[in-house]
């Protein structure tokens, strides 16, 4: 990496692996990523846990990361966002609690949290103190996260 990103160069370098990593078995070491995007184990170790909480890689003790199996290499936004068309939900209808959202796509809390509060922020959820997260409004393709 040659030059700083505006979006932070870990987020840059999750992007570039996330369309890499297809047909690997184990992603290559940290110290492997270190010199190829010349940045430090910190930025690279960043990245990592970017594509963790998206549920696109995983963690193996003895083996390194590996592609977490299914092939899905969509964001966590934009599975959560399909998830309305997928589970044919319209405006009213009761969206998923947390819980049930985290072990779809096998992704943190903190993951969770993040994509909800960004679907509320643009109108398409709505949270009733009580009852859970409501579909508000459906995304238009502009309107996706």
């Amino acid at each position: 990496m040659s030059e700083a990103s505006p979006r932070g160069t870990y987020l840059v370098i999750a992007e570039t692996l996330r369309s890499e990593i297809q047909g690997h078995e184990v992603l290559p070491s940290e110290s492997s990523l270190m010199r190829s995007y010349n940045v430090s184990r910190n930025t690279i170790r960043r990245a990592l846990k970017a594509l963790e909480a998206d549920g696109i890689i995983e963690s193996t003790p003895g083996i390194g990361w590996r592609p977490v199996g299914g092939g899905d290499r969509r964001t966590l936004d934009e599975r959560m966002t399909d998830l309305l068309a997928e589970d044919a939900l319209s405006v009213g209808d009761t969206y998923p609690s947390e819980a049930k959202l985290c072990e779809r796509f096998g992704a943190s809390r903190t993951a969770v949290r993040r994509v909800l509060a960004q679907m509320e922020g643009n109108g398409v959820l709505a949270t009733v103190h009580g009852k859970g997260r409501t579909v508000r409004a459906l995304p238009t393709p502009a309107r996706r996260s």
